[in-house]
Formats: C-alpha cells, sequence, structure tokens
C-alpha cells in the first residue's frame, strides 16, 4: 500500500485525467515489476552495446507497444546508434602527489613502460559507415523511441521530450561478495521506468495537446552517446522541441528534497520550469547541491547546449550504492518512486497542454567553442 505521504502527494499535484486517476495511476508494484526487469541480473548491468543492453531495449520497445506509443525509430522502436569498438592507444602516464607540506611532487612518465590498448565505444557519422567495420567490433547499440501525437491543431507540432538512460555499468571484475552484475537499480533502471509508467498513463488519459516523445538512450555512462546521436539525428525536428524532461536517479527519497514522493530538478533557477510546475502543485524543489554540478552531468545538458530549456527531475541523495554493485532492487524505495512517477505525469501534462517553457536572463548555457 502507498504511504499516506505518497498518497497525500498524488491528490495534491494538477489532477489526472479521470479516466487514468483511479486505474492507472502507478502503483508501487507497477513499479517492482518495471525496475524488476530492468535491475535484474539477466539484463547483465545493461553495459552499452552489450547483449544485455540488447534484452533491456527489446524489454523498453515491448513495454512501449504495449502502452500503446507509436514507434518513432528507423528500425520500429529502435533508432540505431552506429557504435564501433575501437582499440585505442594508452602511453604511459606519470603521477602527482600532494605532500603533507602543501607541495606536490610530480614523477614523469616511465619511458620503458608499454603502452596500453583498451576498448572504445565510437560512434560512426552514419550507419553506412559501419559497413568497412568488422562484425565483431560492431555491437547493436540503440536508442528506443515512441511517441504520443498531440491533438491541439496547432501545439501538436511542437513536443516535450521525456527521457532518461537505460544504460549502466555492466558486468565488472570479481565483483563484490561474488556479485559482479552493476545492476543500476538508480541509475538509471528508475528513470527509465518513470518514462514508460509516464507513457502509459498519458496514453490511458487524455490526447495531450503537444506530441509528447517518450527516449531510453544508450550510452550516458561512456559519453552520452545515444543523446548526442539523436540530437544530430532527431526524428522530429530540434526545432519543434518544446523542452526537454530528463528522470535520473528517483529510487531513494532525498530528505533535502522535502522525503518520500518529493524530488528536486537541476538548473531549477535557470528556467521558469520548475517554477511552472511547483505553481501547479508538483511537489519538486530547486536542487540542494547545486556543488555537485547536476545540471552538466546527464543527458539534459546536450538539449540545453542547443538552446532546448532541458531540465533533470532526480532525488539522488548521494548514497553510498552509486555506481557500485549494490546499486539494486532491495535498496529502492518503490513507495517513493510511485509517488514521484504520479507528480511527474501531471508535470508531463503541464508542460505538453501550457506554456512553453523559457530560459531566464543568463540561465541559458553558452554553447563550448573550440580555440
Amino acid at each position: 500500500m502507498l504511504r499516506s505521504s505518497v498518497l497525500l502527494l498524488v491528490m495534491a499535484v494538477a489532477p489526472l485525467p479521470a479516466r487514468v486517476a483511479a486505474q492507472q495511476a502507478t502503483t508501487p508494484a507497477d513499479v517492482r515489476r518495471v525496475l524488476g526487469a530492468l535491475a535484474h541480473d539477466s539484463m547483465e548491468g545493461r553495459g552499452s552495446a552489450t547483449i544485455g543492453g540488447a534484452r533491456a531495449a527489446r524489454f523498453i520497445a515491448a513495454e512501449m507497444k504495449k502502452a500503446g506509443l507509436e514507434p518513432l525509430g528507423d528500425s520500429g522502436y529502435f533508432q540505431r546508434v552506429p557504435v564501433a569498438r575501437d582499440s585505442v592507444a594508452v602511453p604511459p602516464r606519470g603521477t602527482t602527489r600532494r605532500n603533507a607540506d602543501g607541495t606536490v611532487t610530480t614523477t614523469p612518465p616511465d619511458p620503458a613502460a608499454p603502452v596500453r590498448m583498451i576498448e572504445r565505444l565510437r560512434v560512426r557519422e552514419s550507419l553506412a559507415a559501419l559497413d568497412t567495420v568488422p562484425l565483431a567490433r560492431k555491437p547493436a547499440a540503440v536508442n528506443v523511441v515512441g511517441v504520443i501525437r498531440g491533438g491541439d491543431p496547432t501545439l501538436k507540432n511542437e513536443y516535450i521530450l521525456v527521457d532518461a538512460h537505460y544504460d549502466h555499468l555492466g558486468m565488472r571484475g570479481p565483483g563484490v561478495n561474488g556479485d559482479s552484475v552493476f545492476n543500476g537499480a538508480d541509475d538509471d533502471a528508475s528513470g527509465v521506468t518513470a518514462v514508460l509508467e509516464i507513457a502509459r498513463q498519458i496514453h490511458a488519459g487524455a490526447t495531450p495537446k503537444r506530441t509528447i516523445v517518450f527516449a531510453a538512450t544508450m550510452g550516458e555512462e561512456v559519453g552520452l552517446l545515444g543523446t548526442n546521436w539523436y540530437i544530430t539525428h532527431p526524428p522530429i525536428p530540434l526545432s519543434q522541441m518544446a523542452a526537454n524532461l530528463e528522470i535520473e536517479m528517483i529510487g531513494r527519497p532525498d530528505s533535502l528534497a522535502g522525503g518520500v514522493g518529493r524530488a528536486w530538478l537541476t538548473g531549477y533557477e535557470r528556467s521558469n520550469m520548475g517554477e511552472m510546475l511547483a505553481a501547479k502543485g508538483i511537489p519538486i524543489v530547486p536542487d540542494k547541491r547545486p556543488d555537485q554540478n547536476f545540471f552538466q552531468r546527464s543527458d539534459n545538458i546536450a538539449f540545453a547546449m542547443k538552446g532546448i530549456v532541458a531540465h533533470t527531475l532526480s532525488s539522488f541523495n548521494l548514497h553510498k550504492d552509486y555506481h557500485q554493485v549494490t546499486d539494486d532492487l532491495s535498496h529502492v524505495d518503490v513507495d517513493h518512486m510511485a509517488g514521484v512517477i504520479n507528480a511527474a505525469v501531471a508535470a508531463t501534462r503541464i508542460l505538453s497542454d501550457g506554456p512553453k517553457p523559457e530560459w531566464k536572463p543568463g540561465g541559458k548555457p553558452e554553447p563550448r567553442t573550440r580555440p
């Protein structure tokens, strides 16, 4: 059963459509089903461009189909990303040590040390460019994308992007107590669960005014590979994107956000999005840890650099299981997640049906320039 605080939260935010409110609202059981699948050992930690990642992508596509979303990829729900495994030489490096007296000791690289070769995922300029890559070096890599078309004669030509990254760290080393699977339940299976549940609820209710695109992207942990490919090959032109709401790490409550069922928005002060949502009863607050630079640390920053009002919804409380094998389902608060997801449904409807969010003066990040 939902905690009373979560029930009150769902009642307090902008009302869900009548068809959704009673039967379709996300429950802890819904969270456990979807999150339990994504963070299961069989997904092998959902490493980027791995067999486990491909399993996760297929599961997400099946959930989008079940929810009634229209496919928006170049191959059904899949937007193929031309990733190849390249061998990269890593030369020997020196060391730098800060001494107790404040001085710094630098040791130059050992010229006799061997050059290490490592494998790194890199995106080619096109799918055709993979034709010359050996089969063993071009793993399957996809974003998973679906859409609900808007119903307003004018606003349907604009869209809101609701997204999360589905990749995590895969399987690494000997692990801890025999466990080498980095399940990434909070990071970011929790966000993907939210994207799928928001899509299910929105589709079950009244048609939104703006179009809503739902995406689960690959490769965030290795350099925003999937998001950057989406930006350069958007299924709908970026000029039509009204706003981006990314969801990342909502698996545990954060006391600084107000506890169970509440979340914070990265870069809250940069635009009027957070204020718009809070004014309608959405239980979000500004990011209380600006020193962590969360606004710049997830997929939303890639869209923000293109001028799109883009923020991440989160309740990450700096828990010790971040990027550890212990980030699993047993540590997720499913009551909290259900509350945040239901609030995020209302937030998505506000964004799809209300005014277009705008940057505040000085809030839009400037595109990076190379000298």
